[in-house]
């Protein structure tokens, strides 16, 4: 497994999708509403900066978030942060400023600032509005997210089980009356960024995609509205493999995400891996000291966190964890047992202060870093064998990632 560590950021920016070559019928057929505006139109963007590299035994750290934070927010300002991208930031006066050609010129420019670091930005993932995202890699790979949004009704069962089998194995979701959900579909899509309109897939070829999905599952009883689910078990990991057979041949999607609530989802890969994925909280206290340096140098590396009464954190911990769907009950696995086995793990931690009240850090300063190395070590006990991706967040600002080698 190999670690990374994001930190975001957000800034505010205005642009307009528009080529000079074509006539404003032609822009406006294929880019929408954001040709329009002649002098353009804004986002509240959010970015992640990923960075890989290897933990410093010593002071715990992969890199400092604060390092980051003091050279990355200098470039935001100068470069993208209020301005008119088209006019304001080169090269988007020659390129137009899609999601994907912004999230490869800010992780270009980020690269620059980190040279001198043994740990070096490799992705930056750029949210351009709840519905589209992209993601750049320093391999020169680029993604594009697009959200679909739906409301659906279920009720959660096997017909391959027996009554009394549906409710032990999903309880009050088995129920005859049904369930509701707000439903987040996360489509990711791989290719070639077209050099001409900068999109990996123009909006005009997925939207006729999406808003077929939309007719098809929107304000719809899942188990009696949706033909080709017709005897199959209607559970979150069924749902996501159907919906990536109907995606597939029409979008080049790489793995959609589909979220039942904030706490649940399940991934499903082209390739035919899938996921389910669980979230939890826990609320600790914590101090950052690294013992065999002086306090001057502790400060100086961990600022206002080597505070000598602690600090605390509400910390949110996604787990991923791989399998084979069971035909027979439709799911990867026990969904009741993993929740239990990821809390059991978290209790350790909630409501203490971890250098003090754990024997985890007595030995190692309690960065996310090692935090999340001894949730791997912990949770593989409990759950063998199964876990793909491990997520630590400190504040919405700072995540700690530990996912299998690619």
């Amino acid at each position: 497994m190999f670690l990374t560590v994001s930190k975001r950021f957000e800034f505010s920016a205005s642009h307009r999708l528009y080529l000079k070559r074509w006539s404003p019928e032609e822009n406006r057929d294929f880019f929408g509403r954001k040709s329009e505006g002649l002098y353009g139109h804004g986002h509240n963007y959010v970015a992640y900066f990923v960075f890989r590299g290897e933990v410093d035994e010593d002071n715990g750290m992969l890199i400092n978030v604060t390092t980051i934070k003091e050279r990355i927010l200098p470039l935001l300002e100068a470069r993208y942060d209020h301005k008119y991208l088209n006019a304001d930031t080169s090269p988007f006066n020659d390129i137009l400023p899609t999601p994907e050609n912004v999230a490869r010129e800010l992780l270009k420019d980020a690269a620059k600032l980190f040279t001198d670091q043994t740990a070096r930005p490799v992705v930056c993932h750029l949210i351009e509005s709840p519905a589209s995202a992209a993601t750049a890699y320093a391999d020169g790979r680029v993604e594009r997210d697009i959200h679909l949004d739906f409301s659906a009704a279920r009720r959660t069962f096997s017909p391959h089980l027996t009554e009394e089998e549906n409710q032990k194995l999903f309880g009050i979701a088995s129920s005859f009356a049904g369930h509701g959900h707000h439903y987040r579909l996360r489509l990711t899509l791989s290719g070639e960024v077209d050099p001409v309109h900068g999109m990996v897939l123009p909006d005009v070829e997925i939207q006729p995609v999406l808003d077929e999905l939309h007719r098809e599952f929107d304000h719809r009883n899942i188990n009696s509205d949706v033909p080709g689910l017709k005897g199959q078990p209607i559970t979150t990991e069924i749902l996501a493999r159907y919906i990536a057979g109907r995606l597939s041949g029409r979008l080049p999607f790489d793995r959609l995400r589909l979220n039942e609530n904030d706490n649940f989802f399940v991934e499903y890969g082209r390739s035919g891996q899938a996921l389910t994925g669980l979230r939890q909280s826990f609320t600790a206290a914590h101090r950052l000291h690294c013992a065999s340096v002086d306090d001057s140098e502790n400060l100086q590396l961990y600022g206002k966190c080597n505070n000598s009464f602690g600090h605390g954190h509400m910390y949110d911990v996604e787990v991923s964890l791989a399998g084979t769907i069971d035909e027979r009950t439709g799911t990867l696995g026990d969904l009741d047992d993993d929740n239990r086995a990821l809390a059991a793990v978290l209790a350790d931690w909630d409501y203490k202060h971890l250098d003090k009240e754990t024997p985890d850090f007595t030995d190692r300063p309690s960065t996310g870093e090692n935090m999340i190395w001894l949730l791997s070590d912990k949770l593989e006990k409990v759950i063998p064998h199964r876990l793909h991706r491990v997520r630590l967040w400190e504040t919405r600002n700072n995540r700690f990632t530990l996912r299998q080698d690619e």
